[in-house]
């Protein structure tokens, strides 16, 4: 097992013999992060797949550390490099301690601050991160150069114009989307570009920012970095929000790259752009082909930067600015969440605790995790591993000696009495989770038989995810 390198690494670097190792939920990479403990002392241990990419963290990480940069401390590595562990900076991003500002619209001072901190950081990232590096030896990919923007550029058209229907002349596109590189590649490139600076990759530790998951970043524009974090689609910043955060970066800036505001802006205005193309590319890819409601959920905040953008012309591309322009007026992309007009979504979970408990990403959180263990496990015998809790020789197994019927009997009061008080209080999101060892068996049958009562007792909305099967589903 893979947690066995990390509880070997643990012991020889600690002395001590691991008492509790839990995986952390997922980010969607290739790595699995685990929280290793003994006694007072707790570290992250990591299991990489791609071992270039993991040599590439480790280094950056060492190289960061000198320069002074927040980042976690990579402590120990094994010796083929597959397994490494770091401090662990606790479990607060700074996405998850902005959720009341975002839920809001309104950011607390507190919460300001904290923006102002992370993005007086970056300038520090950008420079002396970029100090002393070897572009091709020291990062996964060397540049933002033309193939990258290529990429991005291409991410949007084929998993978001595309997808929405909308008729366009793909020429006549390509030829803006030529123009556009060119303008992009005609401003210096000499920083360090994290590539994903946003709230979700820095944690609050300590009172302080620290960055995290920058192996993909390479040399670039300052630009990119500052429209990620400052333009976030789903943070809802105000306005004025977003102008206090640009000052405090280009006073930060002023100690490594003196540069005027009106320079400043201009450029930035393009990578917002850029920027704003490419999220919508992911949020297609992730919403409309992978099928993630969440995905979908968050294009409308994306369509409101556009369409700030778009209140003074891009009028170097006319013909992308008309496209982006239609675009933005499709009703699909009109209509924010509105807790009056959807009402409650429940979201459904199967999983395994060996991968960790699901993110709760809504606005309003809480809800339950039960644990479906101490219900007699199917998946202990052959004849049923390849099958799963929606099968029927799973289900008459589960039902025949009553335990799974009386555990649900306990869960569907708990949740019945949850989903109408919070009709009541007109909130928008419940989210309830059953795990077991595999994800595939009892969690599965729980999740199935949950969200049937739910969508026939309740006028709700019913998102079921069988995270470790990769299956999705609505129920109404």
């Amino acid at each position: 097992m893979q947690e066995n390198l990390l509880k070997t690494l643990f012991e020889s670097y600690t002395g001590l013999i691991p008492e509790d190792i839990a995986e952390l939920p997922s980010s969607g990479s290739n790595r699995r992060y685990f929280r290793i403990k003994s006694g007072s002392v707790q570290l992250i241990g990591v299991i990489g797949t791609s071992l270039r990419e993991n040599k590439v963290f480790i280094g950056l990480d060492r190289h960061f550390m000198e320069k002074g940069i927040p980042v976690p401390k990579v402590l120990a590595v094994s010796e083929d490099c597959r397994a490494y562990l770091q401090e662990d900076l606790g479990e607060k991003t700074l996405f998850d301690m902005l959720a009341p500002g975002r839920e809001k619209g309104e950011y607390s001072p507190d919460e300001k601050a904290m923006l102002r901190q992370a993005i007086a950081e970056l300038p520090r990232l950008q420079f002396l991160g970029a100090e002393g590096l070897d572009w091709e030896k020291d990062c996964l990919y060397p540049s933002m150069d033309g193939r990258m923007i290529d990429f991005d550029l291409n991410y949007f058209k084929y998993c978001f114009l595309k997808a929405s229907g909308l008729e366009f002349d793909e020429v006549a596109l390509q030829e803006d989307f030529e123009r556009l590189k060119s303008s992009l590649l005609k401003i210096e490139s000499k920083a360090f570009m994290h590539r994903d600076f946003q709230a979700r990759n820095i944690m609050m530790h300590g009172g302080r920012p620290w960055i995290i998951d920058f192996q993909g970043g390479r040399r670039g524009p300052i630009y990119y970095d500052v429209a990620s974090f400052v333009y976030q689609a789903r943070s809802r910043f105000p306005e004025s929000l977003k102008q206090e955060l640009l000052k405090t970066y280009l006073g930060a800036l002023q100690s490594y790259r003196p540069i005027e505001e009106k320079q400043f802006m201009e450029e930035l205005r393009l990578f917002v752009l850029f920027r704003t193309l490419q999220v919508l590319g992911a949020y297609g890819f992730r919403g409309y082909f992978e099928k993630k409601p969440h995905f979908i959920a968050s294009v409308p905040y994306a369509m409101e930067n556009l369409r700030t953008l778009l209140e003074t012309p891009f009028s170097e591309y006319p013909y992308l600015n008309g496209i982006l322009g239609a675009l933005s007026r499709l009703p699909q992309f009109n209509r924010q969440e509105s807790p009056k007009e959807e009402g409650l979504l429940v979201h459904i979970y199967s999983f395994s605790y060996k991968k960790g408990i699901p993110e709760d990403s809504s606005p309003n959180g809480g809800g339950y995790v039960f644990d479906c263990r101490s219900i007699h496990n199917p998946g202990r015998y052959p004849c049923y591993r390849q099958l799963s809790g929606m099968d029927e020789e799973v289900i008459r197994f589960l039902e025949e000696n009553g335990e799974a019927a009386v555990f649900l009997e306990s869960v569907f009061k708990l949740a019945d009495a949850h989903v109408k008080r919070y009709l009541e209080r007109n909130f928008t999101h419940l989210q309830i989770c059953f795990g077991c060892t595999g994800g595939r068996h009892r969690s599965v049958y729980c999740a199935e038989q949950l969200a049937a009562h739910l969508a026939k007792n309740f006028n709700v909305k019913v998102l079921l995810t069988h995270r470790e099967m990769k299956v999705e589903k609505t129920l109404r």
